[in-house]
């Protein structure tokens, strides 16, 4: 079984269409959380990963190629609650910079209130695969944990085959003999200093992961936040993956 892993897309439309594009054949597709948050296109990502009708008659059609489209599955991309989602939700970004608040706010404002509902019933933590996959956001004890790549151990695996982690927009993953931990990269706003989006993809049978890397129109994101009235620098500091 081969899975796509996503994280982190954070209401960047133009980068999950690259991803799902460029995305080899899977048999499933899994997301580790903050769908919305930073970039313009938050109900867009919502409805790409909710899986809502897309027959053009619902108010959450996908506005996306229809490479990506065909990628999508009928019910939706099993996902858990990130930091910004939860946010969005329950109107609760404490902590956050005026950049990111701003977001918040322009996200409440532009999403339904159906899908605001979904993002506030999102799981902290989802099973999957038959019990071989877990999905997280930060850290399995702690979803606002930043846990990176060099931190990650067998202690944080239950049983399971795969923990998929995402919250620090850090592609990476680490191989234990109880099994794998692994971060996609973020989609929407990678922060490795590689301003390509990032996904992987997971292969059961060969107990491998391959990192994924995959350019898209930045200037468009750019032009968008600048249209949205949002702070220019979520938009700008994409173009040096930060």
């Amino acid at each position: 079984m081969k899975v796509g892993v996503i994280a982190d897309v954070h209401g960047n439309l133009v980068a999950l269409d690259a991803v799902l594009s460029d995305m080899p054949p899977v048999d499933r597709l899994v997301c580790a959380g903050d769908v919305v948050g930073y970039n313009p296109w938050h109900a867009e990502c919502v409805a790409a990963i909710r899986g809502r009708p897309r027959d053009g008659t619902d108010e959450d059609d996908v506005a996306l190629s229809d490479a990506a489209r065909a990628k999508l599955p009928e019910d939706g991309i099993p996902t858990v609650m990130g930091n910004h989602d939860r946010a969005v939700a329950f109107d609760r970004a404490y902590g956050f910079n005026e950049m990111a608040r701003t977001a918040v706010e322009h996200a409440r404002r532009t999403c339904t209130a159906d899908q605001i509902e979904w993002l506030g019933d999102l799981p902290e933590q989802r099973v999957v695969c038959d019990g071989r996959l877990r999905i997280v956001h930060g850290h399995p004890h702690d979803p606002d944990r930043y846990t990176y790549p060099e931190e990650y151990g067998p202690e944080m695996l239950d049983g399971e085959d795969v923990l998929v982690t995402g919250h620090t927009h850090v592609q990476g993953h680490e191989t234990f003999e109880e099994g794998l931990v692994m971060n996609p990269g973020s989609v929407g706003q990678p922060r490795d200093g590689d301003p390509r989006a990032g996904y992987a993809v997971l292969d059961f049978e060969a107990r491998e992961i391959e990192g994924h890397r995959v350019e898209y129109d930045i200037d468009r994101v750019i032009d968008a936040v600048r249209e949205a009235d949002l702070p220019l620098r979520i938009g700008t500091r994409l173009r040096r993956g930060q």
